[in-house]
């Protein structure tokens, strides 16, 4: 059992759900299942009981994630003693993002950074992604977690984390709504969307209605924060064109409550990745977290 094994394991004992975990641990399902066979096959007792519906843990499964609770305490207890005998980067960096990158993206990262250099303080400050840029132009973060814009600023760096499909989603109980989007042929004109206010999401949307030919299309609302959005979803407001990521990492009772749409022809992903002004990349903390990327 090696350090990465144990929070692949950690993570679904706490998800108790494989394509979460996978995607959160930028691992392919197939991979994810293999690696708990094995465990299995070392430990000679099954970890989980899975149906169509659901994943729980075993007694055997309870057991080995007490004891990945403490191993990887007492990795990183390990890790924080020997930077202590080596000199350390101090002080602190103030990270902007969105509440569903602060649980989808952002903790593998800090996870890395945080053991590299334990005495940062690291700020965070949770907000609408597409003013991620405004916020490290107007030295209110340091670093920025968001969807490259069409235009980066010429005095903005960008490096990649990752890729985020949208999705089409409709409120999944009966109403208006649900009934004019899920017809056979559904007429995108008569429906309400809700839409960002800014960023990479609303210019793939705006893409979206030209391919469709959606000349004037029936605006519900328009939204600061993806999150929102989801939730007005789900109370039958109208439709919206979202990141994947966002619903898959709303609550519960509001992710029940959406659908997808299928066989709907979307638009290209968009980039994720980190922020910052160019001219920062040679200051020690942002140089770090930097090069860590």
């Amino acid at each position: 059992m090696d350090i990465r094994d144990l929070k692949l394991f950690l993570h679904l004992a706490e998800s108790c759900h494989f394509g979460r975990t996978a995607k959160v641990m930028h691992v392919s399902p197939s991979t994810l299942s293999r690696q708990i066979q094995r465990f299995e096959e070392l430990l000679g007792h099954p970890l989980f009981l899975r149906d169509n519906r659901t994943v729980k843990l075993t007694f055997a499964g309870e057991q080995l994630k007490q004891f990945a609770q403490q191993t990887l305490l007492q990795y990183q207890q390990l890790r924080h003693s020997l930077n202590h005998q080596s000199p350390s980067l101090s002080g602190e960096l103030r990270l902007f993002c969105s509440v569903t990158a602060a649980y989808s993206h952002l903790p593998q990262v800090l996870d890395k950074f945080r053991a590299e250099h334990p005495l940062v303080e690291i700020k965070l400050t949770t907000g609408d992604a597409a003013d991620a840029v405004d916020r490290i132009q107007s030295d209110q973060a340091d670093l920025g977690i968001a969807g490259k814009p069409e235009k980066l600023p010429n005095n903005v760096s960008f490096t990649k984390i990752g890729e985020i499909p949208l999705v089409l989603i409709a409120p999944s109980l009966p109403c208006a709504v649900r009934t004019l989007a899920t017809q056979e042929q559904p007429d995108w004109n008569t429906i309400p969307f809700i839409l960002p206010e800014h960023g990479p999401s609303r210019t793939r949307i705006e893409l979206w209605f030209r391919r469709n030919r959606i000349p004037n299309p029936l605006i519900y609302a328009t939204v600061s924060g993806h999150e929102a959005i989801v939730s007005m979803v789900a109370l039958g407001c109208g439709i919206a064109l979202i990141p994947a990521v966002v619903v898959e990492n709303s609550p519960e009772p509001v992710r029940n409550r959406v659908s997808l749409l299928e066989n709907i022809a979307l638009v290209e992903p968009f980039e994720l990745g980190v922020c910052t002004l160019s001219k920062r990349l040679q200051e020690p903390l942002v140089k770090a977290f930097w090069g860590m990327l």
